[in-house]
């Protein structure tokens, strides 16, 4: 609901969602809620908009989501999330 609220609150960025696959939003949505921390999820919904509005299709300098289904998960990202779980 709080990165709907900040959407609806966005006419730019709200444009910019509207225009995106149903996979970049997946992948948005992904990267908002997969966080330990309210804090840390406040920050992702106000990245979301800030930049939706300068035009960024997909979450920069994120792994990507693994709740894909329609693909496997590559080599170097397993590699990722095996390390963080033994963390």
């Amino acid at each position: 609901m709080d990165l709907r609220k900040a959407l609806v609150s966005n006419k730019v960025a709200l444009a910019t969602w509207e225009g995106l696959t149903p996979l970049a939003r997946n992948e948005w949505i992904c990267w908002t809620i997969s966080v330990k921390t309210q804090e840390t999820r406040r920050n992702h919904v106000k990245r979301v908009i800030s930049e939706l509005k300068e035009g960024m299709r997909r979450p920069c300098c994120w792994i990507g989501c693994i709740h894909r289904t329609d693909k496997s998960i590559s080599p170097s990202v397993r590699a990722i999330i095996n390390k963080k779980s033994k963390k």
